[in-house]
């Protein structure tokens, strides 16, 4: 099924039309604390109820890729996957976390809705093929030195593992050292391999590496990542969130306030 629909004659510009209703994907970036989790799920069952939307909790277990080694990782598999369990089935959220090696992909299936690909690890063979085995949803990120249309290649190795339902995420390309910079057509290109392409919007604004020892970012423009990306047909959007990111233990800088969630996701729905 082909998403794209019209060109426009006089100024040669391509506008997609897609007639699935977008998806949500929202959370911290990692477990810090069941406290929050309970915080960011309690607004996020607010959010889907208030207006009617498809809304998955997201959170890492373990975060293996961070800066430094001093950096917060995470509760770990096990834990975490128990806290995970525990949202899911008080708040009657599905699930989403990422895994960054094979091994990973069968026990959090067990737990989870859709297994998450690291952006940097989508060309990882071992890891999709795991994942995809698994039956459940794979969301596949797109890698910060690809294209959209390279991202062919991983859906194939997905679908020829298993995998019946795969998603593909934008999250901006590498600019030069330390900066991302998002080419939207990355988004028609990506709906040409699977109909549902997510913006995620805030990992979208980071500055990788660019806050002595940590990564940076730039928050207030992640309400205009996810407009753009609406124009450009994205069929879903994720956004870290948290209710004090300063103090964040993970991806802070460019995550948005958990109060301005409701609105951004308001602006998109209009």
């Amino acid at each position: 099924m082909r998403f794209f629909a019209l060109k426009l004659a006089d100024s040669g510009v391509l506008s997609y039309f897609c007639t699935m209703k977008p998806l949500f994907i929202a959370g911290p970036c990692v477990i810090e604390s069941a406290s929050l989790l309970d915080e960011v799920a309690s607004e996020l069952t607010r959010i889907r109820d208030t207006f009617h939307v498809e809304i998955y909790f997201k959170a890492s277990f373990d975060k293996a890729n961070r800066t430094s080694l001093s950096s917060f990782r995470g509760p770990g598999l096990e834990r975490g996957l128990r806290m995970l369990s525990d949202v899911g089935s008080r708040y009657r959220l599905p699930l989403l976390t990422d895994i960054h090696e094979a091994w990973q992909a069968a026990p959090a299936a067990e737990v989870v809705d859709v297994l998450q690909i690291p952006a940097f690890l989508c060309r990882q063979t071992d890891l999709l093929v795991a994942a995809a085995k698994t039956g459940r949803t794979v969301n596949i990120k797109k890698a910060q030195f690809l294209s959209g249309q390279d991202m062919r290649y991983p859906v194939d190795k997905a679908r020829q593992s298993g995998a019946t339902d795969v998603w593909l995420t934008e999250r901006g390309n590498t600019f030069g050292y330390n900066n991302l910079v998002v080419d939207f057509r990355n988004i028609p290109d990506m709906l040409a391999w699977t109909p549902r392409v997510i913006m995620d919007c805030t990992h979208s604004v980071q500055r990788p590496g660019a806050a002595d020892g940590k990564t940076g970012g730039n928050r207030e423009f992640v309400p205009a990542m996810a407009l753009a990306a609406k124009a450009f047909g994205a069929t879903g959007f994720f956004f870290e969130t948290h209710p004090t990111p300063d103090s964040a233990l993970s991806d802070g800088p460019n995550m948005i306030p958990l109060s301005e969630l409701a609105g951004v996701i308001a602006s998109l729905l209009s």
